[in-house]
């Protein structure tokens, strides 16, 4: 019915394998309920990709098509039918800004006017602002989000959702479309690039969504996320490195000249980070980020596997105060030491919505676990950042104590503060973890709550050297893990120095 976009004569529009994989999950059905699984999506690609051209498809067959789930037939197959039999179909196109829309909006109206959808629909109207169906309309909206309050879409395009921000009212439209959606059951769908951290778009929220889902912290799951990016090791100064990533990031996208992307990335006047986003479609990071997402996961491997009885070090950051709702987590993170794999032994952090109201850090699952991974490894060190845990860890220096072959300190040996009068340790812990993953010293397991809280730690300068906090005191946003990660990991290194993973017995480390 649609005609392909931007060609010189007619051609049906034909989806890649990869776009029509989208549209499958994207219409995926609960067997139970037969209704639709997603009500939110977002598809996320590199510049060039087509991601407009295929949602505009997709308002189109919103539009027109029979994608209201109703029921199972006599074969049990699946049968849809139109908006139009349950309402007055509404579809919009939005964007924070008019250009914006008309990445999406032209070739739709391209689609429509091309194609013999025309002689289907006789009473279908392609104009150069709106679209007038045989019930109903298309529209793109840029208008502030105050004046969209009460309208009953029943699908909206949420285009380019990394320039979504505060500032320019994107984050209150993204709101105010899906309220709306939400009296319909319809469905929005973003086409974002790469997001940059912490400039708090819609974006980045939805790709904090989509992790919460992964950890099994959301209490719902209704958002399909569909993210393709280069390789993190892909080099952007070697020809052959660059290729291939470009190959991975645009995957069947055959229209797109990767030489002249290449030639596009290695401009002068092409900022890398930017190229980075647009082109390989990788989150990099904020400007004050500790550590780049592509950095961090060039060391990610998760096929790795912890054996019981490996010998290991811990890392610990506690906390049970809460800052105007809002708990810090606590972590307890573990890193072998023969290779300097880290893995995620716990992270408890306030659920979100109803569930976290009134929740506090469950100590006794916390003690759980450090005995857990005193009885299933072979602990030989532990540095635990102590802060209101202070009688915890005193009961696990009684209980664990002699056996550790690392110690922080003669009188105390697992308190490792990460405050107070010890900025310039603190700092050289810092240092020491940060090039361990930038030179590819160590490596990880790639779990979503320790890469998160790694990816939220910011930089802060001292008199001493560069520490991290979060990007502000209240901020949700947490790092605890990333702070035991960093303790492990100087266990680890002090483990390392004593030989503490030969069977032999090794002398001790103290460490004042």
């Amino acid at each position: 019915m649609l005609a392909a976009p931007d060609r010189s004569a007619y051609e049906p529009l034909v989806l890649t394998r990869e776009q029509a994989q989208f549209v499958l999950n994207l219409y995926a059905l609960d067997a139970l309920t037969c209704r639709r699984r997603y009500r939110r999506a977002v598809l996320s690609r590199s510049k060039g990709w087509g991601k407009s051209p295929l949602l505009a498809a997709l308002a189109c067959v919103e539009a027109l098509g029979p994608v209201v789930p109703d029921g199972w037939d006599a074969d049990g197959q699946p049968v849809g039918r139109p908006w139009s039999d349950l309402r007055t179909p509404w579809v919009q196109l939005a964007a924070v800004s008019e250009d914006q829309t008309r990445n999406a909006w032209s070739p739709l109206l391209e689609m429509l006017r091309e194609g013999p959808v025309l002689d289907e629909y006789p009473a279908l109207e392609p104009m150069e602002t709106f679209v007038n169906l045989p019930k109903g309309r298309i529209e793109f909206v840029t208008s502030a989000a105050t004046s969209r309050e009460g309208n009953r879409p029943v699908f909206a395009v949420l285009d380019q959702t990394e320039e979504w921000r505060p500032s320019n009212g994107g984050v209150r439209l993204a709101a105010t479309i899906r309220r709306n959606l939400g009296k319909t059951g319809g469905v929005s769908v973003e086409s974002p690039n790469a997001f940059v951290p912490g400039e708090k778009s819609v974006a980045e929220a939805s790709a904090e969504y989509a992790a919460r889902i992964n950890e099994g912290r959301a209490a719902d799951a209704g958002l399909l996320y569909d993210h393709r990016e280069a390789p993190p090791e892909t080099d952007m100064s070697d020809r052959v490195s660059l290729l291939a990533g470009l190959k991975v990031a645009y995957g069947e996208s055959d229209w797109v000249d990767l030489d002249r992307i290449v030639a596009e990335v290695w401009d002068p006047d092409t900022d890398p980070q930017d190229a980075r986003r647009f082109y390989l479609n990788q989150i990099t990071h904020a400007t004050d980020s500790w550590l780049a997402h592509p950095e961090w996961k060039a060391v990610a491997k998760p096929d790795k596997v912890i054996a019981d009885k490996d010998v290991i070090t811990l890392g610990f950051d506690g906390s049970r105060k809460r800052d105007r709702g809002v708990t810090d987590a606590t972590a307890l993170i573990g890193t072998r030491v023969s290779d300097g794999h880290q893995f995620e032994v716990g992270v408890w952090e306030q659920p979100d919505g109803p569930l976290g109201i009134d929740w506090q850090v469950p100590v006794i699952e916390v003690d759980a676990a450090m005995r857990m991974a005193f009885d299933r490894y072979t602990v030989v060190g532990v540095y635990a950042d102590p802060a209101k845990w202070e009688s915890y860890v005193a009961t696990w220096e009684a209980d664990f104590g002699k056996r550790l072959k690392v110690k922080a300190s003669r009188d105390h040996p697992m308190e490792w503060w990460m405050t107070g009068g010890r900025a310039t340790l603190i700092v050289r812990a810092l240092e020491q973890y940060h090039s361990a993953v930038v030179d590819g010293e160590m490596s990880h397991d790639g779990s979503f709550a320790l890469t998160r809280h790694v990816l939220n730690a910011r930089r802060r300068i001292s008199r001493s050297g560069i520490q991290i906090a979060k990007s502000h005191p209240s901020s949700p946003n947490k790092i605890d893990a990333a702070v035991a990660a960093v303790l492990s990991w100087q266990a680890r290194l002090d483990a390392v120095a004593v030989n503490a993973n030969a069977p032999r017995k090794s002398k001790r480390l103290y460490r004042y």
